[in-house]
């Protein structure tokens, strides 16, 4: 496997729908200053989307995060990422597609209104 940075290069330029919409989601928080990078290194992990600023990591997970093996190895990354000073939030496919709101209603709850981020 390529280094996490060239990983992360490829996920960024192969982004799925989801992960599209949730990087829309995100768009008032962006217009108003808070960078957020997608599929971003850190460590031998490459998260789907971090502030790092606010030292938050958001995972957009597929059905592949379900499995006995994608549950083990989630819990391995989440424990690696809360261990360094990161909060994870784990958001489903479903959960950006379907019920975009919910996500936007979550990060309300860590940011604030949009420009009030506290």
């Amino acid at each position: 496997m390529a280094d996490p940075v060239t990983f992360a290069r490829k996920l960024r330029r192969e982004q799925t729908l989801p992960e599209r919409r949730f990087w829309a989601l995100i768009l008032s928080w962006r217009d108003a200053g808070l960078h957020w990078r997608r599929q971003a290194p850190i460590g031998p992990y490459v998260v789907d989307f971090v502030c790092r600023s606010r030292k938050l990591v958001v995972e957009i997970d597929g059905d592949t995060h379900y499995s006995d093996a994608g549950v083990a190895h989630d819990a391995q990354r989440t424990a690696y990422l809360e261990g360094r000073g990161h909060r994870v939030l784990r958001f489903t496919n479903a959960d950006v597609m379907q019920r975009g709101e919910g996500a936007f209603a979550v990060l309300m709850e860590v940011f604030g209104e949009p420009g009030n981020e506290s």
